[in-house]
């Protein structure tokens, strides 16, 4: 039974999949529902939702539509969850690899230097590097994946640790392998189970973090973002309660997707393949 049987199998993992099938798609045809700029101003400012069949979720206080910018919001939002959960374990299963495979002092340095990171709370870090880098997309990528890799580089040099006194593992020393060939190729693969299971709470705090980003100003200004619709509403609550529900909504629902998601992969890890 492949992972991804076994997600569809649970009704968590099932459930997390189709919403996330359903936002990769609207990501990926929002260049051809909503053509042009997102956030050119094509309506009358504050016009409600359901009101003009050509702005269906109305327009904001500048007549910038909301459907359009949450179309394209979307795109950003995926973006920096799956960029930074790539960086983060990328930059974690290299550090977790040296670590746990070398041992001695390149182990006790890279983990005091991982103790350092994970004393400083992602959100401020990447508040900080923002601030000196200026607001752009990859900066904001840059600054979640500096401040998530700690966990699963702890988790990978664990895995390493117990796995590198196996029998393939000696097999390839006796066959003459460089031992960072060793870690990287033999070992590795073999570790990346319970790693990869930390990448739906580093996407889930990464689509957070960069709407905490936006909603502050910290955010891409050239991209729609989620976190900044709700920001730019939050000061029509009363008159347009819309135009910050709508976008938090899809927040919830997209965290609530890479959840699901998490915990189906979580799940498959655990079923085991029935006897031939």
């Amino acid at each position: 039974m492949t992972i991804l049987m076994a997600m569809l199998r649970s009704g968590e993992g099932r459930v997390g999949l189709v919403l996330l099938a359903l936002f990769a798609a609207l990501a990926l045809t929002a260049p051809f529902i909503f053509p042009g700029d997102p956030l050119a101003i094509s309506a009358p400012p504050l016009l409600p939702p359901f009101t003009d069949s050509a702005h269906p979720l109305g327009a904001d206080r500048l007549g910038r539509d909301i459907a359009a910018e949450l179309a394209w919001g979307s795109r950003t939002t995926l973006l920096v969850a799956i960029a930074s959960a790539l960086a983060s374990l990328l930059l974690g299963c290299f550090v977790g690899t040296l670590a746990g495979f070398l041992g001695g002092w390149t182990d006790d340095v890279l983990m005091r230097l991982s103790d350092a990171f994970q004393t400083v709370p992602a959100f401020l870090l990447a508040m900080a590097l923002i601030s000196v880098t200026g607001p752009s997309l990859p900066a904001v990528v840059l600054a979640i994946g500096a401040g998530a890799w700690p966990q699963p580089a702890r988790i990978a040099r664990a895995e390493i640790r117990s796995l590198r006194e196996r029998d393939f593992v000696a097999s390839a020393r006796v066959a003459g392998m460089h031992p960072l060939v060793i870690g990287f190729r033999e070992i590795l693969p073999n570790a990346l189970p319970p790693v990869i299971s930390l990448a739906a709470i580093i996407a889930a705090a990464a689509v957070l973090i960069e709407a905490a980003l936006s909603f502050l100003g910290f955010g891409d200004p050239n991209r729609p973002s989620w976190g900044s619709m709700v920001a730019e509403g939050r000061s029509l609550l009363r008159s347009a309660p819309s135009l910050s529900l709508v976008p938090g909504l899809a927040l919830v629902a997209m965290v609530l997707a890479i959840h699901l998601t998490g915990r189906g992969y979580a799940k498959a890890l655990r079923v085991k393949e029935p006897a031939a």
